[in-house]
């Protein structure tokens, strides 16, 4: 990886490639207060590596991204630290409880078609919703819908067109014990693992 020789220049570099989308005048406003509070601080804390003084005035993508909310011009929110936190239209509990309380109202009512449908109908909405929540990551939004509708589903179609599961209620009702202990805790720990 090649290193600059000049790490001041390359982080205002980055502020302006990140803010490209403000005004100019802004954006040579926002470089050079950021280019004297540099100077300020350097001045203040000579002691402070370029380093320290750039990382504490935090990524230039969430500077920019600051800038243009700031300026009204729409920006995708970068998702690391010091960005802005946006707000999610739907609370994060109504994914999770689409995701798992369907599934008791199918295993309770096994032979209404209606009732299979509109269960089926909610876990999807419910992963849709998870997919587009705001309030996690994407490794989390995958993690979850893998283990919380995609893996039940597959194991259930298996289970039912197969036929490969053993016959009698009680290892039937085993399955669906397990699947749903395994649909609660992964709603837990989405619920946990959420952001503010």
């Amino acid at each position: 990886m090649k290193t600059s020789a000049d790490p001041v220049r390359d982080y205002l570099s980055a502020v302006e490639r990140e803010g490209s989308a403000l005004p100019a005048d802004r954006r040579q406003e926002l470089l050079a207060d950021l280019a004297e509070h540099i100077e300020v601080t350097r001045t203040e804390r000579p002691e402070a590596t370029i380093g320290e003084i750039l990382a504490q005035l935090g990524d230039p993508r969430a500077i920019a991204a600051t800038a243009l909310a700031e300026a009204g011009t729409a920006a995708p929110a970068p998702s690391g630290a010091g960005a802005p936190a946006r707000r999610g239209k739907v609370h994060p509990l109504v994914p999770l409880l689409m995701l798992t309380l369907p599934f008791l109202v199918a295993v309770a009512l096994p032979g209404v078609p209606a009732a299979q449908f509109c269960s089926t109908l909610f876990r999807v909405v419910g992963a849709v919703l998870l997919c587009t929540s705001v309030h996690w990551t994407p490794v989390q939004k995958t993690t979850g819908v893998l283990i919380a509708a995609v893996l039940p589903t597959v194991a259930i179609s298996i289970w039912i067109s197969a036929g490969s599961g053993p016959s009698g209620d009680g290892p039937a009702l085993l399955a669906n014990l397990v699947t749903f202990a395994l649909l609660t805790v992964t709603a837990a720990w989405l619920w946990r693992a959420r952001r503010a």
